[in-house]
């Protein structure tokens, strides 16, 4: 026969297991696959504790190049993908992988190279004859080399130029997110071609300056698409799509737009416009 004790302590313990079967049953959250740059600058940091605090919904962020975020969308390893190249995006849809693309923010992509500029290239504005005289002076010049967005943009200015690149003295690919190529491009004293968000939240700068801004080619626009269903049924749609209807709502909209470094803007919503 039990004692009272041990009878109260079962009852304890029996309320305490259902109250953590219960808290269990009700923690939400998904998987966003998205590009470095929106966990490197910080974003993520600043804007997914008050979608957590309006939804309930927990984030968890698998941050790499936009190529291998969208790849992941495509094993179905993600509920919503969040990234920055639009042609990639659109063929994702085409391909059945989403069913809609959303416009969230945009910045703009920067050419930084170190304050001596052996290809004089400082204070220009013409993304395609910058890159055009680093070639000709065949000054050291690092890529991500990763298929991500910005590395996807960086050839695509290549390809306007008129130059096939590829690993030589001078070209080097890091295969890597934006901030070890930072740090790569920081110790060789090289150009490399940036997200605006990544270098301003960059520190290890060294002599590293922006030398080429302000070409429209430059701009930069953020996508969002929910992983489809249909064709993944552990997708969580009703959580996924929470997560797309607030960054783009204007509470969302204004977090965006409320996160600052050093007093500048790092991302400018344009959804729903």
């Amino acid at each position: 026969m039990k004692s009272p004790i041990n009878r109260i302590l079962l009852s304890a313990l029996t309320a305490l297991t259902l109250l953590s079967s219960s808290a269990f049953a009700q923690e939400k959250s998904i998987v966003v696959s998205s590009t470095t740059s929106t966990e490197q600058s910080g974003l993520f940091g600043f804007m997914l504790p008050i979608f957590k605090m309006k939804t309930g919904i927990d984030v968890k962020v698998v941050a790499v190049g936009t190529g291998q975020a969208l790849d992941i969308g495509r094993r179905g390893d993600a509920d919503v993908v969040f990234v920055h190249d639009k042609p990639a995006e659109e063929k994702f849809v085409s391909e059945g992988y989403a069913t809609k693309r959303v416009e969230v923010m945009y910045n703009d992509f920067v050419l930084i190279g170190p304050k001596s500029d052996p290809a004089k290239i400082g204070g220009g504005k013409d993304i395609k004859v910058a890159f055009q005289k680093i070639a000709a002076a065949q000054a050291p010049f690092v890529s991500r080399g990763d298929k991500s967005g910005t590395h996807a943009a960086e050839l695509r200015y290549w390809k306007d130029a008129a130059i096939t690149v590829g690993p030589s003295t001078w070209y080097k690919e890091t295969g890597s997110g934006m901030g070890p190529a930072l740090n790569t491009a920081s110790a060789m004293n090289g150009y490399v071609l940036a997200d605006r968000a990544t270098w301003l939240s960059f520190k290890n700068r060294g002599d590293l300056t922006v030398l080429v801004q302000g070409d429209p080619k430059l701009f930069n626009q953020y996508g969002v698409m929910l992983v489809n269903p249909a064709k993944f049924s552990h997708v969580k749609k009703a959580e996924g799509q929470a997560f797309i209807d607030w960054i783009t709502s204007k509470n969302g909209q204004d977090v965006i737009a409320s996160y600052q470094i050093g007093g500048e803007q790092l991302f400018f919503p344009n959804a729903n416009k």
